[in-house]
């Protein structure tokens, strides 16, 4: 190898503030290149020492107590001693001295006095001269983590001001050695002023940047032949950079389990660094182990959620199919997404039996402890129009195994009150498909309408969670309402009957969301189309189409500010609007509609000035989002308006303007808006607020 050259191994010597640290360890030259010293005889070595004077001993007189002999020879106290005169000039003799070390500067002790222990001494003061860094860019980095900066120049002994100084240097070596300076150098002085203050210098050389030289892999075959050479992402001549070379490694890491090979194992890294060209030859060694290919699922645990049966169905792969990594995290996310375990992992286990194509089987072994499966939960919020509405729930989301959960839920509100039950199979035979079936009784009393209703509802979909944010969402299934309600007969007086409906309907939602956050989007988009076939089930059969269309987009102008936007339209098509159920019928106005006005305010109205609905409507909203910290404030416009005709007129459009504060919390953020209408009209709103949970769209 050759003295010159040195080695540095698995601990790269990377101190990226928070990352590894990266010691450069040279190594000595073998004792063979070493010069060792000969084994001289007893008579040789005692021949070479100096001579000593003797006289003549009086073995006769007695020996001189200790105190004689310090007398006898130490000097006279106060006695001049006469120096040589210098035999070359004093400035050439001071240059000629070694520089004096960092802890030759004496600084008065700083400490507190017998008779008074708890006395405050005064801090030693200091200055920090940082220099040498030059074009390597890690100046900053050195001041974030420096120990001589971050103690604001004061301390409280001149010990701790060299303590500090001892750091700094080491600092600033990792840092260069990070960046592929390892012929880097620090030193840390103190100078005292006269004053007493003290100026630290830490003086940096970088020295030379060392480049990768020959990249070699020590591994056995792999397939496809290339793998891990084409995922180490290092190329001959780039800087040896200890994070790049880590992020390189770490993505054989991963990309070996990714494509079979689930028992890889990275060796130590070995780099020989040679002066003479300033390059690094790499060598990673790599054990592949087997490549696998998946087989069966196997569950232990004392209290378990569900069998292997139930996570065969939940899984994204198949028996015989290549082990990849992706799917064993996917599958786990899944299980974690069920909320029916408080502790859940799975690993990978080796079968030492032979699979498709060369392959090893390999089980999955799954660990789980079944959480506490009921849920308290509840919802409280504000609007005007709309008042106070709290809605409770009780969930057990097991109590049919494997995941069938039976919903119990109360609303009480000024305006509104109700009860629910729900029985909910999540992965019902499948993967992320749910099934549902529920009865429900209401009570609404709105300006708009008063009903009492009852319904039975049985339905499939595939929606998000705050887990699995999913691109494509829907759903469909069928209702069945009985509602007796107040109908306005003539909105010209205002004359209100009470009628009974019997509905049936099929609903079906699409959905399909690019944005890069369920509750609290700050990117992307969505979109959603909701259509609903229903009918009169009284008498001879009416059918008619409700149907909306709602897509909002994010777009981030920096990391604090987000612009978003929304539009919807909406349509009852094939019915005249009073052969409609009032709650059946198309509103618009407050919190998640048009802010500024009360709840379902906004369209055709009756001789009282109460809303009656319409069949079509079209909404707009742009609102400015701001966030700092854990707060934040928003400034929006909202628009809209509901017409009488199928079809949105796009015209005699309202708006409404306001400003709103969030509070963020880790479920999402907390609303409050306060918004008031433009060219306000008689009996409309003054100003309207809202509070709830969640953005507003």
């Amino acid at each position: 190898m050759g003295s010159r050259q040195k080695r540095v191994r698995r601990a790269l010597g990377l101190m990226m503030m928070a990352s590894s640290s990266l010691p450069l360890m040279a190594q000595t030259p073998p004792p063979s290149q070493q010069q060792e010293e000969p084994i001289l005889p007893d008579s040789e070595f005692e021949a070479r020492l100096p001579g000593v004077e003797e006289a003549p001993a009086d073995k006769s007189a007695p020996l001189p107590s200790i105190d004689q002999w310090i007398d006898e020879q130490m000097p006279t106290a106060g006695a001049a001693q006469q120096l040589p005169p210098p035999t070359e000039p004093q400035e050439e003799r001071e240059l000629a001295q070694p520089l004096p070390p960092l802890d030759s500067v004496q600084v008065p002790v700083q400490v507190a006095t017998d008779n008074n222990p708890d006395e405050k001494t005064q801090a030693v003061r200091y200055s920090v001269v940082v220099d040498g860094f030059g074009k390597t860019g890690l100046e900053p980095a050195f001041r974030d983590s420096s120990a001589l900066i971050d103690g604001d120049g004061k301390a409280d002994t001149a010990a701790m001001v060299q303590a500090r100084a001892h750091e700094d240097e080491a600092l600033a070596v990792r840092l260069l050695y990070s960046e592929g300076y390892y012929d880097a150098t620090a030193l840390a002085s103190l100078d005292q002023a006269n004053d007493g203050a003290l100026k630290a210098v830490i003086s940096v050389t970088p020295g030379k940047r060392y480049r990768i030289g020959d990249i070699v892999i020590n591994a056995g075959q792999t397939v496809p032949p290339g793998l891990i050479r084409d995922s180490l992402p290092l190329r001959t001549g780039d800087y040896i950079v200890a994070a790049a070379v880590e992020g390189a490694e770490a993505n054989v890491g991963v990309k070996l389990p990714e494509n079979g090979y689930p028992f890889a194992k990275l060796g130590q890294r070995d780099i020989l660094l040679d002066p003479a060209t300033t390059t690094g030859d790499y060598t990673l060694p790599v054990e592949t182990g087997p490549r696998g290919s998946f087989r069966g699922i196997t569950t232990t645990g004392e209290r378990q959620a569900f069998g292997a049966d139930h996570m065969k169905v939940i899984s994204r792969f198949k028996p015989g199919e290549l082990y990849d990594s992706r799917k064993v995290d996917d599958l786990r996310r899944a299980l974690v997404a069920t909320g029916l375990f408080s502790s859940i992992s799975v690993d990978p286990v080796r079968t030492n039996e032979p699979g498709p194509d060369g392959t090893e089987y390999v089980d999955l072994a799954v660990a789980q402890e079944a959480g506490k499966p009921r849920t308290l939960a509840g919802e409280l919020g504000y609007g005007t129009g709309q008042g106070f509405r709290a809605e409770g729930s009780w969930t057990h989301r097991n109590l049919f195994p494997p995941e069938g959960a039976l919903i119990a839920s109360v609303i009480a509100g000024t305006q509104e009150q109700g009860a629910s039950g729900t029985f909910r199979r999540s992965n019902a035979g499948k993967r992320d498909k749910t099934f549902q079936a529920g009865v429900t009784l209401n009570h609404q009393n709105y300006d708009a309408y008063e009903a009492y209703t009852a319904g039975l509802n049985i339905g499939w979909s595939r929606q998000s969670t705050p887990i699995f944010q999913k691109r494509w969402t829907y759903s469909y299934g069928a209702e069945v309402l009985l509602t007796n309600e107040q109908v306005v007969v003539d909105p010209a007086t205002a004359d209100k009957v009470r009628r009974t409906y019997f509905i049936g309907g099929l609903p079906l939602q699409l959905g399909y969301d690019r944005s890069n956050d369920l509750l609290n989007p700050t990117r992307g988009f969505r979109a959603n189309l909701r259509a609903e076939p229903e009918g009169s089930l009284q008498g001879s059969f009416s059918p008619y189409l409700r149907a909306t269309f709602d897509l909002t987009g994010y777009y981030p102008l920096s990391d604090s500010l987000v612009i978003a936007a929304r539009t919807r339209v909406g349509t009852i098509s094939g019915v005249n609007r009073d052969d409609v159920a009032p709650s059946r019928r198309i509103y618009a106005g407050g919190g998640g509609s048009v802010r500024g006005y009360g709840y379902q305010e906004l369209g055709p109205k009756d001789a009282n000035n109460d809303p009656i609905g319409g069949r079509s409507v079209n909404e707009f909203a742009v609102e400015g989002r701001y966030r700092f910290g854990d707060y934040g404030v928003v400034a929006f416009v909202d628009a809209g308006q509901v017409y009488e005709s199928s079809m949105p007129q796009f015209s005699n459009i309202r708006y409404g303007a306001g400003v709103g504060g969030r509070f963020y919390t880790n479920f999402g953020p907390f609303r409050a808006d306060i918004a008031m209408p433009i060219n306000r009209q008689p009996g409309e709103s003054k100003f309207a607020l809202y509070i709830g949970i969640g953005q507003a769209f």
